[in-house]
C-alpha cells in the first residue's frame, strides 16, 4: 500500500493550476483575448489563427506540493520520509488540477455595422482531485494508532472532462465608453468521470461484541461515480479504432452541452478601465454511453471465528473467499444507465486599470485625443480577479499588473499573482505584430525557472494568428 501512495504522490506532483489566465486576460493585442473577455476592445478587421497553432495551452499545478518537496536530495530523510511528511501536512481542500487548451481554428471579423463576430473550435481537459487526507493516512499508516478514529470516506471528490468547444460570438462598441460582447457554446464531450458528494466513515474501536478485541466498522457509506463515454472503449480493438472514436465524438457525436460567455468593458474616464466576464454558464446532457457506479451500506467485522477440523476432516474453511463474499454482500454495486446534467465550471473574470504614460505612437509633448475616441496610453497597472466553481468550493486568484505597450507592434505585460498554490506567482506576456503576422508567448511563475521542480503550478501559452487591417 504504501508503494501505491508513492506512485500516486509522483504521479500528482509530475503531472498535475485552474484554468486562470492572467496573462492573457486583457492583452487586447491578441484575438485570443476575446475568449476570456467577450466583451474585449477590438481594433482590426478580421484576424484568422493559425490552425492548431492559435492557442497551444497547458497548465498544471498541486497545491500544497511540489516535486522537489518529494524528490530533493538535500534536507536529509529517504523519500518515503518526506511522502508521510506531506500527507500529514496536507488538508482534504488541497487539490491537484490540469488544464489544457488547443485551437483548432480560430477567426473573426468586422462588418459594417462595426459588429465583431468571432469563432471557431477548440478542444479541452479539465481535471482536478481533492486529496482525500484520511483515506491516505489510514493507507499509509495503518489503524493500529488510530482507533476511534473516525476516517472520512466521503473525501473521495475527482471530476475529469475532456471535450470539444464549438463557439461563436459578437462584440460591439456601444458608445465611447462601453463595449459588450456574448458568446455561445456547443460542447460535445468525449470522456467524463465525477465522483463527488460522497459519504461514509470508517472506524476502528474496542469490540464491544466479545467476540474480539477489536471491531472495524464501516458506517454510512454511499459513494457514487459517474462516467461517460469509457466503458465503450474497452471493448474496441486496438488503438486506431479508439482514435477513430475519440474523432467521431469530437464532431458532434458525444454528449452534447450548450452554455455562454458573457463580458464587458467599460472606460470610466480617460484613464480608469473596468471589465469583467463571466464564462461557461451552462451544461452537458449525458445520454450516450453512461455508466454509473453507486455503493451503499453498513458492515462490522469483529474478526473471524477459525474453526480446526480434525486431522483427515479435510481442508480449513475458505475464511478469506468468505470475508470477501460477506463485503460483497454488505456492499452491492449498483450499476445505473440513467442519464444525468453536468453543470460546467462556472469561470468570472474583473479587473481594474489606471493607464498612463504618453499617447501610443506620440511624442511624448501632447496627448491630443481625436475626435470621438478616447485617449490610449502606453502603460497601464492594474488589479484582476478570477474564480472557478469547484466541487469543495470556490477557487480563486487576486492579480496586480503592469501593461506595456512598446511600440505598435510589440507590447508586455508582467503580473503577480496570489492563488491557491502559492502568495508569489510572477508572470510575463509578450505579444509582437511581424507584419500581419501576430505571435504571442506567456508563462508564469518565472521565479522557479532555474528550478522548475520547486514551482507548484507551471503555466505555458503560446500561439500565431493572421491580423489584417489593424488600426493605427
Amino acid at each position: 500500500m504504501k508503494n501505491l501512495i508513492s506512485c500516486l504522490f509522483m504521479f500528482w506532483v509530475i503531472l498535475f493550476n485552474a484554468q486562470n489566465k492572467q496573462v492573457l486576460y486583457g492583452l487586447e493585442e491578441v484575438p485570443q483575448s476575446m475568449l476570456i473577455n467577450p466583451g474585449s476592445r477590438i481594433d482590426y478587421k478580421y484576424h484568422f489563427g493559425v490552425p492548431f497553432l492559435s492557442q497551444v495551452h497547458f497548465n498544471g499545478g498541486a497545491s500544497g506540493v511540489s516535486a522537489y518537496d518529494i524528490f530533493r536530495e538535500s534536507g536529509g530523510g529517504t523519500i518515503n520520509d518526506r511522502i508521510r511528511s506531506k500527507i500529514f501536512e496536507l488538508k482534504n481542500t488541497d487539490f491537484f488540477t490540469a488544464t489544457e487548451q488547443l485551437d483548432v481554428i480560430n477567426f473573426g471579423w468586422r462588418n459594417n455595422k462595426n459588429y465583431y463576430f468571432s469563432g471557431g473550435i477548440y478542444q479541452e481537459l479539465d481535471f482536478v482531485l481533492y486529496f482525500p487526507k484520511d483515506l491516505a493516512l489510514l493507507a499509509w499508516e495503518g489503524n493500529q494508532n488510530y482507533l476511534g478514529k473516525e476516517f472520512n470516506l466521503g473525501e473521495v471528490s475527482t471530476t475529469a472532462e475532456l471535450l470539444t468547444v464549438y463557439h461563436f460570438g459578437v462584440n460591439k462598441k456601444v458608445n465611447n465608453k462601453l463595449t459588450m460582447g456574448i458568446r455561445g457554446k456547443i460542447y460535445s464531450s468525449m470522456l467524463s468521470f465525477r465522483s463527488t458528494n460522497n459519504q461514509g466513515t470508517f472506524v476502528t474501536r474496542f469490540s464491544e461484541s466479545g467476540n474480539n478485541i477489536y471491531e472495524h466498522i464501516v458506517s454510512n457509506a454511499n459513494i457514487s461515480v459517474k462516467t461517460s463515454g469509457i466503458t465503450s472503449l474497452e471493448k474496441l480493438d486496438g488503438s486506431s479504432a479508439i482514435v477513430k472514436e475519440m474523432i467521431g465524438r469530437a464532431f458532434f457525436g458525444g454528449n452534447l452541452g450548450i452554455g455562454v460567455d458573457v463580458g464587458a468593458t467599460y472606460e470610466i474616464n480617460e484613464q480608469w478601465t473596468a471589465s469583467a466576464s463571466v464564462l461557461d454558464v451552462g451544461a452537458i446532457f449525458y445520454t450516450k454511453d453512461v455508466e454509473s457506479y453507486q455503493v451503499k451500506g453498513e458492515y462490522t467485522l469483529d474478526g473471524l471465528e477459525l474453526l480446526f477440523p480434525g486431522v483427515g476432516d479435510g481442508e480449513s474453511p475458505p475464511y478469506y473467499d468468505d470475508l470477501i463474499n460477506d463485503i460483497e454482500d454488505s456492499f452491492p454495486i449498483d450499476t445505473l444507465n440513467t442519464s444525468y446534467t453536468k453543470m460546467r465550471p462556472v469561470k468570472i473574470n474583473a479587473s481594474l486599470k489606471y493607464n498612463f504614460g504618453r499617447e501610443v505612437g506620440g511624442t511624448g509633448a501632447c496627448n491630443c485625443l481625436k475626435m470621438g475616441e478616447n485617449q490610449e496610453f502606453n502603460q497601464s497597472v492594474g488589479f484582476q480577479y478570477y474564480n472557478t466553481f469547484r466541487p469543495k468550493g470556490i477557487q480563486a486568484a487576486a492579480t496586480l499588473f503592469y501593461y506595456r505597450k512598446f511600440t505598435d507592434y510589440l507590447s508586455a505585460k508582467a503580473t503577480y499573482t496570489v492563488d491557491s498554490y502559492s502568495y508569489y506567482n510572477l508572470g510575463l506576456g509578450i505579444a509582437a505584430d511581424i507584419g500581419v503576422v501576430n505571435f504571442y508567448v506567456m508563462l508564469d511563475n518565472l521565479q522557479w525557472y532555474s528550478n522548475i521542480a520547486k514551482a507548484k503550478s507551471v503555466s505555458l501559452q503560446l500561439g500565431f494568428n493572421i491580423i489584417i487591417d489593424k488600426n493605427e
